[in-house]
């Protein structure tokens, strides 16, 4: 397999740092350390999603791979929408809405479903806009350390 975190991790990271004031790995890294960090060794869960009408994980760290039960292959490319159970998908919508509208937002708790079907909260999150410099939105991202069971 290629190295998934070859994904636009410095979009990821510049985004957020713009955004939330601060990093989201030790700023002293190297950018190809700081990728694979974030990828093999972040103690978070890191997703990201693109722009399509319906979007879909274009980036799942090892922790969030964990979490949710997907290997990469299928993680990427499903509707991130999928993560959510149907009566949850409402609040994650308006959350998404939020974050599209103030480029973030913090302290989000959420349902999730895992592949085994497990229920799982998600909690204090932190969603951001990923924008390059010329201002193009190009998905969102999303970080979490702490699970709960439901």
């Amino acid at each position: 397999m290629n190295a998934p975190w070859k994904v636009d991790v410095a979009l990821m990271l510049s985004s957020y740092r713009r955004l939330l004031g601060r990093g989201l790995v030790d700023e002293s890294l190297a950018l190809a350390e700081a990728a694979r960090w974030l990828y093999e060794e972040a103690p978070y869960c890191l997703l990201a999603h693109d722009t399509q009408a319906s979007p879909c994980f274009i980036y799942a760290n090892m922790s969030a791979q964990r979490c949710f039960g997907y290997a990469w292959g299928e993680f990427v490319g499903m509707p991130s929408r999928l993560s959510a159970e149907a009566p949850d998908r409402a609040e994650r919508d308006v959350l998404l809405a939020a974050v599209a509208r103030d480029g973030f937002a913090t302290g989000y708790r959420g349902l999730r479903i895992a592949k085994d079907g497990r229920r799982f909260w998600i909690e204090d999150v932190t969603v951001w806009n990923l924008v390059d410099e010329a201002g193009r939105v190009h998905g969102q991202a999303a970080t979490y350390l702490r699970t709960r069971p439901a």
